[in-house]
């Protein structure tokens, strides 16, 4: 049968036998003595934190062990997810509320007189991510787990992840987030899986007897490919997929001839090359190094993956590559790991001694790809050369592919040559180019995007002509979050509160939720709806002083803005507002305004200038603000740093307005959108990515949509849109820019900050940000009147909490699984918690 989310519901009720809290004490001890040799007496929270790890691992390899030989008894068809990120956050609390054991564990620490909540701080965010793209991943991965899907998630295993962000004077500073220092109790190696890379070398052309021509790859050197897998459980604890990372190391470990001779550094020099390659996620390719090692990476994981599901299928059928598309999907999370499909092409023809077309037939009934992006500077490319130095087998076979797919353009466009320009692989410029969007698009069976609108700007906008040649090939897929994790686990008073009125199953089914909106009006309800949120705001003001020294009144509205940064995210639009209501308080003393705490969370890329400005002038900014007494407790700004996934989970709970102001037509989805809404905060936003969606869920009347349409971006581009027409005709625009020339927020330093404002005027403001502001500010006057209406804005909370049940990763998964996967679920015989 296929997988449906009603029956993965179903199935994945919580485990029938539970531990009782003695027994889980007593396997806590154990570990505190067998695992880490030390004493009740003597263990610190790090030691208690791994010793109940170890505890819920038990469980967690007898699922895993029981789900593997499930799946290979059954010889299923699995979906294998390739990511270049997977921004896990810590699994120790998710794994406890996922096999039903966190109220046990609560209870069992408190008896041997440890705090859970002390222990669970001390885990590291696994850094294998940067944003939205890896926390999806991770997402779909518990869902797939969750709905009984037979999936592996693969990626690599990254040494130092991102960074970990510091704020030294205003400044983003990056230091390395080194989150495997003392191991990862959660991680297992597997050795007996390593696979061997080939890198660099030639091509030598060989020809047999009948005149057939074979190709050979000399690789110029071999890295080794070492597994590290993370089991991934799904609610209920039945299926324990595989999330499998790739660690670099070298293929010859040691050269003792060399050191022997004294060369003592030269020894480790391939060793440490090697290693590099998993060093950190996304080396700065501002250089030419940078980009050869980010290739490297992406090229690494893709043929240690692919090496590794060919061995899994060799073990079942042998050398018969008959039933490989019947039994393989990959699924390819954005162009990253695009450079699979030239490998696959290279082992079938090359290794496998398969003809092109039988292998192409395979191929392309195995590939499906994710777009994520519009922005054309974010669909990879790469030098023709830099390819034909590192990989220079699969340039030969890419320009194959394009040459063949040409024709086919030929036969639907014959002569046209525009056409073929604008579509081949291959971009013809002063510096030849490989695009490896286009060819995601015509390796793959399917193409999703990831939110309505963004899926119809691809076909019309980004891939039209693919659309008209393959009219069936793109579709759309709309992103989710997992509810165990966005709202059980992170927010547990609104999820108790939650259980009260729909029923404990809505984490399996979050459509339960509209059960809700018949309360929306509810008094008794909507306070203790507002005592929750006021609660939390309560511990992320805690948060807040605990890091920065900010105190801030949980009276205030909480408006938060947390994402990447980066200019079309319009994190400078959010704080051009704020400069304004601390201009208009400066100016009129009885300004009337609810007081407000805006809090960011961000990290620029090291390489990107603007967007490291703007953190700095959000700073900067901020200690004037906060510390201007003739602001009282009218406005407040805080810039969190390091933001992470364990930071998202104590700020979103406590949001009361989510900013989701991207430039329409920008952004290709969103995900914090859907968590801040799914825990009662209230959306100001553009019609862009999923926010329309929400929109349409929740009502109009429940979120604050305003500026310009993607129609409305298009139509004043094409009219010619010039910033400095706005600056000149709106006083408070002018006024705004201008102060970011002087010295005002940073003494001493004038001119300091005035990259934003010559980034808005002189450097055209491309994602119309001065367009959008009056609205904008306009749209914040509205959420100042809603918020101070209780009844209105606790009806207004409660219904967006309601209407989220669309947005569940489960129904995401569940759309792939009808649209593009066609995998059936596989049910786990249950285990007994021990």
């Amino acid at each position: 049968m296929n997988a449906k989310a009603g029956n993965a519901s179903q199935a994945s009720s919580l485990p029938d036998v539970k531990i009782s809290k003695g027994d889980f004490k007593a396997a806590i001890i154990r570990h505190l003595h067998s695992t880490l040799g030390t004493d009740e007496n003597k263990a610190n929270n790090h030691a208690w934190w791994k010793a109940t790890c170890a505890a819920i691992q038990e469980n967690v390899l007898e699922g895993l062990r029981r789900t593997q030989k499930t799946h290979y008894m059954n010889d299923t068809r699995a979906v294998h997810y390739f990511s270049a990120e997977f921004l896990m956050g810590r699994l120790l609390s998710n794994n406890m509320q996922n096999f039903g054991l966190y109220d046990v564990a609560h209870g069992a620490l408190k008896e041997l007189g440890v705090e859970l909540a002390d222990v669970l701080e001390e885990e590291p965010d696994m850094a294998l991510g940067n944003g939205g793209l890896g926390r999806l991943a991770a997402c779909f991965i518990d869902s797939l787990a969750t709905m009984e899907l037979p999936a592996i998630g693969y990626g690599i295993h990254y040494e130092h992840g991102l960074f970990r962000q510091e704020i030294k004077s205003g400044a983003q500073i990056e230091r390395p987030d080194s989150w495997r220092d003392y191991g990862n109790p959660w991680e297992i190696c597997r050795p007996e899986s390593i696979q061997e890379v080939s890198l660099f070398g030639y091509v030598e052309t060989k020809y047999g007897d009948n005149g057939g021509i074979k190709k050979e790859w000399h690789p110029g050197s071999i890295v080794k490919g070492v597994p590290w897998d993370i089991p991934v459980v799904g609610y209920g604890g039945k299926t324990v997929n595989v999330l499998r990372l790739w660690q670099s190391e070298a293929s010859d470990y040691f050269n003792w001839d060399v050191f022997n001779a004294g060369g003592y550094v030269d020894a480790q020099r391939e060793n440490i090359q090697a290693e590099t390659i998993s060093k950190v996620l996304y080396p700065n390719d501002e250089t030419e190094a940078g980009k050869e090692l980010r290739l490297i990476q992406q090229y690494f994981f893709c043929s240690c993956s692919l090496k590794d599901i060919i061995r899994r299928y060799k073990r079942a059928h042998g050398d018969d590559w008959s039933r490989f598309k019947e039994q393989v999907v990959i699924q390819l999370n954005d162009t990253h790991p695009a450079i699979a499909i030239p490998e696959l092409m290279r082992i079938l023809v090359d290794r496998a001694e398969l003809d092109w077309d039988t292998a192409w037939d395979i191929s392309t009934h195995v590939f499906a790809y994710t777009n994520h992006t519009l922005l054309p500077e974010a669909l990879e490319k790469w030098p023709a050369r830099m390819l034909e130095k590192i990989l220079p087998r699969h340039l030969e076979i890419i320009y194959e592919i394009n040459h063949r797919f040409m024709n086919e353009v030929d036969k639907k466009w014959p002569g046209d040559n525009s056409k073929k320009a604008k579509l081949s692989i291959i971009e013809e410029g002063p510096e030849k180019m490989v695009r490896m969007g286009h060819l995601s698009v015509i390796g793959s069976f399917k193409v999703n995007g990831v939110a309505e609108l963004h899926s119809r700007l691809v076909k019309e906008n980004l891939f039209p002509d693919f659309d008209a040649l393959w009219p069936d090939k793109l579709t759309n897929v709309t992103n989710g979050i997992t509810p165990r994790r966005w709202l059980k686990a992170c927010n547990p008073l609104l999820s108790e509160l939650v259980d009260k009125k729909v029923g404990e199953d809505w984490p399996l089914n979050l459509k339960k939720l509209e059960g809700l909106a018949k309360h929306a009006t509810n008094k008794t309800f909507q306070k203790s709806f507002m005592s929750v949120k006021q609660k939390n705001k309560q511990l992320l003001a805690d948060e807040i002083y605990a890091s920065t020294g900010i105190q801030v009144d949980t009276n205030a509205i909480f408006d938060i803005q947390i994402k990447r940064l980066h200019e079309y995210k319009r994190q400078h639009l959010n704080l051009l507002h704020i400069m304004a209501l601390y201009r208009r308080i400066l100016e009129n003393p009885d300004y009337d305004m609810h007081p407000r705490v805006f809090i960011f969370g961000a990290k620029a890329a090291p390489g990107y200038k603007l967007a490291k400005d703007i953190i700095f002038a959000i700073n900067k900014v901020a200690d004037k603000v906060n510390n201007d007494p003739r602001v009282g407790n009218k406005l407040k700004v805080v810039f969190l740093p390091n933001y992470r996934v364990s930071l998202a989970e104590k700020m979103i709970p406590a949001c009361d307005v989510s900013e989701q102001i991207s430039t329409a037509g920008k952004e290709a989805s969103g995900t914090g959108n859907m968590k801040l809404a799914l825990n009662g905060a209230v959306t100001i936003g553009t019609l862009d990515g999923a926010n329309v969606e929400i929109a349409e869920e929740v009502g109009e009347d429940n979120i604050f949509i305003f500026g310009m349409t993607v129609e409305d971006v298009n139509a004043l581009k094409a009219s010619g849109y010039n910033p400095k027409d706005y600056y000149y005709k709106d006083a408070e625009i002018k006024a705004i820019l201008d102060w970011l020339e002087t010295d005002y927020f940073t003494p001493g330093k004038p001119g300091a900050l005035v990259s934003i404002k010559q980034s808005l005027l002189d450097l055209g403001d491309p994602f119309f940000v001065l367009a959008d502001f009056r609205a904008y500010s306009d749209a914040q006057i509205e959420v100042d009147k809603a918020y101070r209406d209780k009844a209105r804005w606790a009806e207004m909370v409660i219904i967006n909490t309601a209407m989220m049940g669309k947005f569940t990763s489960d129904r995401s998964i569940q759309d792939y699984v009808d649209r593009v996967w066609r995998l059936d679920s596989c049910a786990v015989e249950q285990q007994k918690i021990r």
